[in-house]
């Protein structure tokens, strides 16, 4: 396990260099202050306004920042061929795995840790509460991090930056709408459609059940059972897809 600590830390040092970690966590902070200028501008209901925009820019911009710091991550150390050296040591293909996702998840934890703190800057300053709807949104938020984390890093292991950035999009994106596809494909009435739409269901992540920010910002709090399962079921898929990349770095040949 401490070979794979030493993976992590050294995947750490090398994102916080990375110049679209900075870029991000740049417009991140930018659209939560946001937040003080539209509520100058509005009327009243400072309090949702502010939890709308911090939550969703610490949910938009952590996102981004997990699938473009992911998608090179396995595939930077083939074209280097970096990882040559680090698979001739007494390492396994799966330690090297979880010693990447590892170092990618303190980056993103770190990141998403500046955002909330400037969150809280913002909401003590408007005199807004923070509440525990607030922090069960930025909980779900990270879990769901965690999951995109490993998708990107699922596609990273056999194909390019290129397409690994456009096949998690995809996923990102599919997988906030998968119950709406379920919804339309059971009232189309075509039995092609709705098995479509059913395998699209089970087999992308629905990573709209991690999404609590519309009820956070009217401090709906979702039952401890309820959040405690969905914590559960987002550290499954995370593990789940992490173990599945693996399985591919493993059968990959790099001679």
């Amino acid at each position: 396990m401490k070979k794979v600590w030493i993976i992590a830390a050294n995947t750490f040092r090398e994102n916080i260099r990375d110049r679209i970690l900075y870029n991000l966590l740049v417009f991140a902070l930018i659209m939560i202050l946001m937040s003080l200028a539209l509520v100058q501008l509005s009327t009243g209901e400072w309090q949702r306004i502010t939890v709308d925009v911090g939550l969703s820019g610490i949910s938009i911009f952590g996102s981004l920042m997990a699938i473009f710091l992911g998608i090179s991550l396995v595939s930077k150390e083939i074209e280097r061929r970096t990882i040559y050296t680090l698979l001739s040591k007494p390492v396994s293909r799966a330690r090297f795995m979880l010693g990447k996702y590892l170092g990618l998840v303190f980056t993103i934890m770190v990141n998403l840790a500046i955002m909330v703190a400037v969150y809280l800057i913002v909401l003590f300053f408007l005199k807004c509460y923070f509440d525990w709807s607030q922090a069960q949104a930025i909980i779900l938020i990270l879990v769901k991090l965690l999951i995109v984390v490993a998708v990107a890093l699922f596609f990273s292991t056999f194909t390019t930056p290129t397409l690994s950035a456009i096949f998690t999009l995809s996923i990102f994106v599919i997988g906030h709408l998968t119950n709406d596809i379920k919804t339309f494909s059971e009232r189309a009435g075509k039995p092609l459609v709705q098995y479509f739409g059913q395998a699209i269901y089970y087999l992308i992540p629905n990573l709209s059940n991690y999404s609590w920010l519309d009820s956070a910002t009217y401090g709906e709090i979702m039952p401890a059972k309820t959040f405690l399962l969905t914590l559960l079921a987002g550290i499954f898929t995370a593990g789940f897809i992490l173990a599945l990349a693996s399985l591919i770095l493993d059968r990959k040949d790099f001679a």
